[in-house]
């Protein structure tokens, strides 16, 4: 009998068990429930209002797909009719204007040999002037014969560092050798505002330098002893002419090659 009353107790048990842990299951779930409600209750105005701002963005997502697309049909609607208007044939701006490029015979030199004299955050200077440079004598009508000479140390550093691109730039020679040994002394001249003789016409068969540097008057009168160390021509542009200047008649580098476009 003892064991049949211990038999009969053990369901019992069992069943008890069960439904404390199916209870404690529930409690857990609600629990659960309830901080979820919670942490949805703690959001602040800004990351609800961010939440509602991305529904919206999924909502409309195909209606912007659709304006997407009338746009484009209306873009081609109207290059069809610039073609009919044109006689069957069109092209780009671009197009046309490269066609109505006259190349210059002028050659101008970008002389970086200075760049020991230079600290770090001038070197960055001369660099962006340099992709004005180029940029804007992409850009010209008449554009110049452009070379870059001794090019290396942080300047060349600088520019695989932040313009990978410009190993493939067009248009330009771009030499580690000095000018001196890329184009003919006699050919020639180095501008420089400290130099006696004043320019007053640009000679199409002479290669004009520009000293690349940026040292805010410190190196003063470098560029003309040097063209004098190398016995080459030399020349100031003809700047008090034209402008008032209460300083130094320096130019930046860009400056020198804006001068040139607005001259040819």
């Amino acid at each position: 009998m003892a064991d049949d009353s211990v038999r009969s107790e053990a369901p019992d048990q069992q069943e008890k068990d069960d439904e404390g842990n199916v209870n404690e299951s529930n409690q857990k779930l609600l629990s659960s429930n309830g901080e979820t409600t919670t942490r949805n209750q703690t959001l602040s105005k800004r990351q609800r209002k961010k939440l509602l701002k991305q529904q919206k963005w999924e909502e409309e997502r195909g209606l912007r797909k659709q304006r997407r697309k009338e746009r484009k049909q209306q873009r081609r609607l109207e290059r069809q009719s610039l073609k009919e208007e044109d006689g069957g044939y069109t092209q780009s701006a671009r197009k046309r204007l490269c066609k109505e490029v006259t190349p210059s015979s002028l050659r101008v030199i970008v002389d970086c040999s200075f760049d020991n004299l230079m600290l770090i955050k001038d070197v960055c200077k001369l660099h962006k002037q340099i992709q004005r440079c180029y940029a804007e004598n992409r850009r010209a009508l008449h554009p110049v014969q452009f070379y870059l000479t001794s090019l290396g140390g942080q300047l060349k550093q600088i520019m695989d560092g932040k313009d990978k691109g410009w190993v493939n730039w067009k248009d330009i020679t771009i030499k580690m050798e000095h000018y001196s040994e890329v184009v003919p002394k006699e050919d020639l001249v180095y501008l420089t505002s400290d130099s006696p003789n004043v320019l007053q016409e640009l000679d199409e068969t002479k290669a004009y330098v520009i000293g690349g540097l940026v040292d805010h008057n410190h190196q003063k009168g470098i560029t003309f002893e040097r063209a004098k160390e190398l016995g080459i021509s030399h020349a100031q542009l003809p700047l008090s002419s034209f402008v008032k200047m209460n300083s130094r008649k320096v130019l930046a580098v860009n400056h020198g090659e804006d001068w040139y476009q607005n001259s040819t």
